[in-house]
């Protein structure tokens, strides 16, 4: 039973509901700071997971192609277009020219479903029943989940729905992809998610509004890429 992710699908819909009634309460030096400090501590994540990596070309190639192609199909702004379809279905309110409200939603989309942990955690409790990486991060996203809701509003719990999707198509795959990756793959894979998370950090802090939409990708190809350098082009350049 994919315990983990029920409950980080949980942790985020009810920190949305809980920020979209406190919010209003809340001062905005208040929601500013604590969206500081999340950005640092999502600064902390994207670091630890990527020293992580066994194959720096690799890591840096997978981020750089990934960003191309999300860049050509338009793959942030097709997510802000849906994000702000449900945006204005949820609350009947249109905030298009919102700039920043549109930047707090692709960050919050990002930051939930696309997260290396997140996809990793779900992974590995699809294989191993070990739930443990997905219940430190719901730990995380609940207070997240409020403080973007202070923004969004009750959209923020509605991001859970497709984050569930994902983690469950990864639970469910788990057992096909698992025993094909090895310990390099995975290291580069965490790796990856670390750079995208370090991005997503920097435009929480609003100290650069990284395309981290456009990143995601990377978190696609890395593994096969990993794999063909370590198979191949490693043998050639021994």
């Amino acid at each position: 039973m994919p315990i983990g992710i029920i409950v980080n699908f949980l942790m985020i819909v009810t920190g949305g509901i809980v920020g979209s009634l406190i919010g209003s309460k809340m001062s905005d030096k208040f929601k500013t700071n604590l969206n500081s400090i999340f950005g640092v501590c999502a600064l902390a994540m994207g670091i630890s997971s990527a020293v992580l990596m066994k194959n720096m070309p690799v890591v840096i190639l997978s981020v750089i192609l990934g960003f191309v192609i999300g860049h050509n199909i338009h793959l942030q702004d097709n997510i802000r277009k849906c994000g702000m379809l449900a945006a204005k279905a949820v609350s009947g309110k249109k905030n298009e020219q919102n700039e920043e409200y549109k930047s707090v939603l692709i960050t919050a989309i990002v930051l939930f479903c696309a997260s290396g942990t997140g996809i990793y955690g779900s992974i590995v409790s699809g294989m191993t029943g070990d739930h443990s990486i997905l219940l430190a991060k719901s730990i995380l996203d609940f207070p997240t989940a409020m403080i973007f809701a202070c923004v969004l509003g009750a959209v923020t719990s509605f991001i859970a729905i497709p984050q569930f999707v994902i983690f469950m198509l990864m639970y469910l795959l788990a057992a096909k992809i698992y025993p094909f990756c090895t310990e390099g793959m995975i290291a580069d894979f965490k790796a990856c998610g670390g750079i995208i998370l370090l991005a997503t950090g920097f435009r929480m802090m609003k100290l650069k509004e990284f395309p981290i939409a456009d990143m995601i990708p990377a978190m696609i190809i890395v593994m096969p890429l990993s794999s063909l350098w370590v198979n191949y082009v490693m043998q050639w350049v021994k």
